[in-house]
Order: structure tokens, then C-alpha cells, then sequence
């Protein structure tokens, strides 16, 4: 079984996406949960068993190329699926009072709180990461009425460019089918 160490190039930018002829590229696919860890072992889509044993702390992102064949113009390349996020966009609270603008802020922030829900704030726009049904989400802002807060569903693969890699990691890690984003127990152990 091979196994990577480091990321080559992305084939996304211009030195890699820029390449001519017909290439023959293996896809390492990892759902968003999977793409935070540095160690893992996964098959491609062509059956094949690779192990992955980055440094810590290293940001897979989409196209990343494991290997490149030059010879034989054959990638091993990161695909990665991303759920949507929903933005809810809070710019239209700039013209309103800053109590409102507050009282509105933290009535969104008890309503995501509430949930569980991890988020990430740039500027006047809360990410919040699709960990349950859409229809739950939507429900939930519905149920709010949060006054002056537009709100979409955005690919997750869109909002990424905006973030940075600890915001990432935020929005996309650690809200997979094995953590609980919606846990009331607390436990403490003695060190």
C-alpha cells in the first residue's frame, strides 16, 4: 500500500490546471469530516488502497495531486464532498439601531446555539454548517423570525475561499455522522 506524506500541487491553480494532453487522474474521495484529518487509509475510485500520513495540522482542500506521473501524465488527486452552509447575511442590521442590531445578533446566536450548531462569523455574514436536515434548519430560522437576516444555502465548496483554515476546520470538521452536534450530557474526567 502506498502512503502519501505530502500534498504536490493543487490542480486547480494555473502551473497544474494549465497542463496539456489527456490525463489519466486517480480520485481519492473524502467526504468534508475525513478531509480535516491528517492520517487516514481509504480506496480510490478504482479500488485501490492508499494510506494518507500528512504533517499535523496540514488543510486538504479539493484537487490537492498526491502524486504526478509526468511520464505517464497520471494524477492521484483529493476530491472532497462538502455539505452546504447556510449564510445568513446580516449586513441590512447595519442601518438599524444598535440595540436592535445587537438584540438581533444575539436572538441568531441563541437560536444556532440552541442547536448546537457550530458557526463562523466574517464581517456581517454567520456561516453555519449543514449537519442536519435542511428542512430542520430552515424551520429553525422560520421559527425565529429574526427581523433584518436573510438567509441562503450555499455549497460548501463556495464558502471556502472566504475562510481561513482554522475557520475550516470549524465549519467542517467534527460535525460528522460520528460526533454529536447535539449533546446535553457533559462528561469530566480525572486527569
Amino acid at each position: 500500500m502506498k502512503i502519501y506524506t505530502e500534498i504536490i500541487g493543487n490542480l486547480h491553480a494555473p502551473e497544474w490546471s494549465g497542463r496539456k494532453g489527456p490525463a489519466d487522474v486517480e480520485y481519492l474521495e473524502l467526504d468534508q469530516w475525513t478531509a480535516q484529518k491528517s492520517r487516514f487509509r481509504l480506496h480510490s475510485d478504482r479500488g485501490n488502497e492508499y494510506a494518507v500520513a500528512l504533517r499535523r495540522h496540514a488543510q486538504l482542500l479539493d484537487g490537492d495531486i498526491l502524486e504526478y506521473d509526468p511520464a505517464r501524465n497520471r494524477y492521484v488527486v483529493i476530491r472532497i464532498r462538502l455539505n452546504d452552509v447556510l449564510v445568513a447575511d446580516l449586513s441590512p442590521l447595519a442601518a438599524e439601531t444598535a440595540e436592535t442590531a445587537v438584540r438581533i445578533a444575539v436572538e441568531l446566536g441563541h437560536a444556532i446555539g440552541n442547536q448546537h450548531w457550530p458557526a463562523v462569523v466574517k464581517g456581517w455574514r454567520v456561516y453555519v454548517p449543514l449537519t442536519v436536515d435542511r428542512k430542520v434548519m430552515e424551520s429553525v430560522m422560520r421559527t425565529h423570525r429574526l427581523e433584518g437576516v436573510a438567509y441562503s444555502f450555499q455549497p460548501g465548496s463556495e464558502v471556502i475561499p472566504y475562510l481561513a483554515p482554522h475557520e475550516i476546520r470549524r465549519l467542517f470538521g467534527g460535525t460528522g455522522p460520528d460526533s454529536s452536534t447535539h449533546r446535553h450530557e457533559h462528561c469530566h474526567e480525572a486527569v
